[in-house]
């Protein structure tokens, strides 16, 4: 580049390094009058585009540098980024691919060449290319490049079953001829080991990790390491690798808990590894292993004291696994060893997870238990308050039903609450951003209010639970634990508003959003007020989705600097990730819920129904990895109870079954409203039910579902008679392209003339006869009135009142989709359709009553509950919580007040949303 030409490309350089994408843009277009013809300005300027989401004028720059085949580094750079936020990867691979061929001996171009195929996951053609790149540059880098691309497209879901050892065995081959043998570098001998673990060459596998080398790399490699485990597993090598443990555990003083695991493992290996009944010699020899083990495990304790709790937990573990198959001794041996560990290990946070699994004690064993926990009660320092704290949870966990009366559960929460109150002198001068010692007493709080609340049905338990939460959350910024529970309980008592704005002072981020939205977006559409105007739960499914948005791109990059680096062990994973991030059955139970919204919230034109219809269709066949994470809520429920998550969830969680239900009832609402030519294999099978779908539904939800199928049998074929035809559309969408400019419309002919009439053809056959609409339709509409009715009536939380009334309004809006084809009087009168018309006006009539009503009554609701006698009941309800110092009666007033007017939005929002969606579809 010349030096006058490089003065004025500079400032574009720096107008796109600092997001100035306008003046970029001016920039470029200043150096194009003079210099028409330059490519790398026309990517510049095409990336500055993009940035400012100008489509169209980037796709035509775009594609005039494309076609000049550029093989100039900062061109290719630049329409690299360019091409990447345009969506256009096999692009980005073609454009190297050629800039390749054109100076085969480039390196550069051909590592570029080779990421771009890795970034789009074509594994094939980046074996190719590294297989090239080592003949010609003679770089073992390229040589494992190609062995590990052709490793990945073996384990690619795509690759034939029978090219798979095919592909192993190549890569095994290339491996072995390679110069320098694989274990010079820890991942191309992990490589090596992956390898022949996948064709199963245990031996061969078995005699590099016996070799002095391998030894070394597997000592200091943890993937190596990991990988040879499972080999030896395989192999069935089981007692050597507890021998191996045994002699890292004692003499290296290893306190890897795999190792524990490992040796563990080998001591049951004669009676796990087979299903037949072991006989007396069998039972005889592994108890011998048994009492070596655990001499091993009671020596690393002694050693390690209280610097590592490693040995103290295999002793439990060695006990509970000798329980299990039945050769146990001594009843009391674990009794005993839980309290050894407590006395050592009590003061540590980690000390309930830790002793969870062995706890299950009964009978004598258990009030020994119970009473030596009473007797470690102290609060004088902030070690002896964790030390309570797990006293607490150890003895909630181990309450019997008996115990669970609601006097002593209300014993319970008040004792907490005091303890709770004494244990914040510990965290007095603790700055914003630390947790207070004593959170996890005002958590126990919670759990004892809910456990409360399921005995005795009174919300009151509810409310008493929130104040004490909302007051813990206050002096506690930071604690997320003390959020998630007050997300779940705000939405049992109708307040989504509160769940949100605590689901937001989370600051979940990244992927996380995947894990927790589910918190705030399982069935979001219950809670939305969408038809009203308000987007809010729209937004947040919208925020939600961007992590997927930018996974294939960011992990794409990954997987190239991976490959980079050779971290190869690093690769496999991030191939997980993206796949279990693209399949994500959040990312797709979050779509239907924006769907089910935007219906309420848009009107319902051709637009919304063909953009919707074409999305769900693209994920109806798609396989999900549920990656939501519900271990997050704290759970310090009675193990005879169920779990606090299963306790506060308003309805089951909606799963693959609840998915592809709803999949299926929009897909074949919007395939009947839509102009589009739709295949008879699909139709058939969304009318198929399954049980895992019927069995992830609500009772209200299996009745929307048979309502659904119901409707579309009976207007499907007034459907199918009234849509024009293919040629029809084709002439429309020709005629609306001619008026854009731009390109014209490829491959899209105009129909002949006389084949199109407004959009519908004359038919040649009769219309279908008009049918009386099934009774399941009108009798849906007055099922959920009588539930309404029947929940208004009873006790029930907010939550199941306002389940009904969001299902009853979307079986409306589905209705007003399923016949917004024949609201036209010409339509009507066209195909003789007077009696269907009169049909559909009885039903609507009907529904928009019933809906009306339900309006009425939630707002009437909404304004009886956030009165000052709504906030006394309230606070009233909350009384057993004000006696202690903290919780006086203007903190629970503030509570009430919160809540309340957080419970009148919803209601009255909800209920002016219904009387809109009538109103607009009437």
């Amino acid at each position: 580049m010349s030096t006058a030409l490089d003065r004025q490309i500079r400032p574009i350089y720096d107008a796109l390094d600092t997001q100035s994408n306008k003046s970029a843009v001016l920039a470029c277009n200043k150096v194009l009058k003079k210099q028409p013809n330059n490519v790398l300005v026309k990517a510049l300027k095409a990336l500055a585009l993009v940035r400012l989401q100008k489509v169209e004028e980037s796709l035509l720059l775009a594609d005039e540098v494309l076609a000049k085949k550029p093989t100039d580094d900062g061109v290719l750079t630049a329409m690299m980024h360019v091409l990447r936020g345009l969506g256009r990867h096999s692009d980005i691979v073609a454009m190297f691919e050629t800039a390749y061929k054109q100076h085969p001996q480039n390196e550069d171009l051909g590592t570029q060449t080779f990421f771009a195929n890795v970034r789009v996951g074509n594994w094939k053609a980046a074996q190719q290319v590294a297989t090239k790149m080592h003949k010609q540059f003679q770089d073992d880098r390229y040589l494992y490049w190609s062995i590990f691309s052709a490793v990945l497209q073996a384990n690619d879901m795509a690759t034939p079953e029978a090219l798979r050892p095919v592909l192993l065995k190549l890569a095994l081959r290339l491996i072995s001829s390679g110069n320098t043998p694989s274990y010079f570098n820890p991942d191309r001998f992990y490589v090596h080991l992956l390898i022949l673990r996948e064709l199963e060459m245990y031996d061969d596998a078995a005699t590099l990790l016996n070799h002095e080398i391998g030894q070394k790399i597997c000592e200091t490699s943890l993937v190596c390491d990991e990988i040879r485990r499972d080999i030896m597993k395989l192999k069935g090598a089981c007692k050597q690798e507890g021998e191996q443990a045994k002699v890292k555990i004692l003499e290296k003083k290893d306190r890897n808990w795999l190792e524990f695991l490992s040796l563990l493992d080998a001591t049951f290996w004669d009676i796990a590894s087979t299903s037949e009944p072991a006989s007396e010699d069998v039972k005889a020899a592994v108890t011998e292993e048994i009492a070596k083990t655990r001499k091993v495990f009671s020596e690393a304790a002694t050693v390690d004291g209280l610097k590592d709790r490693s040995g103290l937990l295999a002793l439990l573990e060695l006990e509970k696994r000798t329980k299990s198959h039945g050769l146990w001794t001594d009843a009391c041996e674990i009794r005993m060893m839980a309290e050894n560990y407590f006395s050592q290990f009590g003061d540590k946070a980690c000390c309930y997870e830790d002793l969870l699994p062995y706890l299950a004690f009964e009978g004598e064993e258990l009030e020994q238990w119970t009473s030596f926990l009473n007797s470690r009660k102290s609060f004088d320092t902030p070690d002896t308050l964790q030390r309570s704290i797990n006293v607490y949870k150890l003895l909630r966990y181990n309450l019997t039903s008996a115990e669970l009366t609601p006097e002593l559960e209300l014993a319970r929460a008040q004792e907490y609450i005091k303890v709770y109150l004494d244990g914040l002198k510990f965290g007095v001068n603790l700055p914003d951003t630390e947790l207070q010692p004593a959170d996890d007493f005002a958590i126990l709080v919670g759990h004892a209010y809910v456990s409360l609340w399921k005995l005795t049905g009174e919300e009151s338990h509810l409310q008493s639970a929130a104040a004490t939460l909302e007051y813990a959350s206050a002096r506690s910024k930071q604690s997320y634990r003390i959020r998630l529970l007050l997300i779940r309980i705000y939405h049992l008592l109708g307040a989504p508003a509160l769940a949100l704005d605590h689901y937001r002072l989370m600051n979940v981020k990244q992927v996380q959003t995947d894990t927790l939205s589910h918190l705030i977006l399982s069935r979001a559409a219950m809670w939305s007020l969408a038809p009203l105007g308000d987007i809010t739960y729209m937004s947040e499914c919208m925020e939600a989705s961007q992590i997927y948005m930018s996974n294939s791109t960011e992990t794409a990059e990954f997987i190239a600097r991976a490959f980079s680096t050779e971290r190869y062990s690093q690769i496999i994973d991030f191939i997980e990730f993206e796949d279990r991030l693209d399949n994500s059955l959040q990312r797709d139970l979050m779509k239907v819920e924006h769907v089910r919204m935007r219906v309420a919230h848009e009107p319902l034109n051709a637009e919304l129904v063909d953009m919707e219809l074409i999305e769900l269709k693209f994920i109806f066949d798609r396989i999900h990895h549920d990656n939501r994470d519900f271990e997050v809520i704290p759970n310090y429920q009675p193990r005879c109870q169920p779990s606090f998550n299963e306790q506060t969830l308003p309805l089951k969680p909606p799963g693959a079954g609840w998915l592809s239900a709803y999949l299926k009832v929009y897909i074949r609402a919007f395939q009947e409203a839509s102009d589009l030519d739709e295949t008879l294999p699909l139709r058939e099978r969304l009318v198929k039910k399954r049980q895992e779908e019927i069995d992830d539904l609500s009772e209200d939800e299996k009745l929307f579902y048979e309502y659904t199928l119901a409707l579309s049998e009976w207007v499907g074929p007034y459907h199918d008679y009234v849509r024009p035809p293919p040629s029809a559309l084709l002439a429309e969408a020709a005629k609306s392209n001619d008026l854009k400019p731009g390109h014209p419309l490829k491959s899209m002919a105009a129909a002949a003339n006389g084949s199109a009439t407004n959009g519908h053809s004359k038919k040649d056959e009769e219309p279908p006869a008009v049918k009386e609409s099934p009774e399941l339709i009108p009798k849906f509409f007055d099922d959920m009135k009588s539930r309404f009715d029947a929940v208004i009536s009873g006790t029930a939380l907010p939550s199941e009142l306002l389940h009904i009334v969001a299902t009853t309004q979307e079986a409306y809006l589905l209705f007003a989709l399923e016949t917004v084809r024949f609201k036209p009087n010409s339509i009507i009168k066209q195909y003789k359709f007077g009696q269907l018309a009169q049909s559909f006006k009885d039903l609507r009539v009907k529904a928009s009553s019933i809906l009306n009503e339900m309006s009425t009554v939630l707002a009437k609701l909404g304004e009886e509950v956030a009165t000052p006698d709504g906030r006394k009941a309230f606070v009233q309800a909350s009384s057993s919580i004000q006696d202690s110092s903290g919780f006086d009666h203007d903190f629970v007033l503030g509570v009430a007040k919160k809540t309340t007017d957080a419970r009148k939005q919803t209601y009255e929002g909800i209920a002016k949303g219904l009387a809109k969606v009538v109103k607009n579809h009437s």
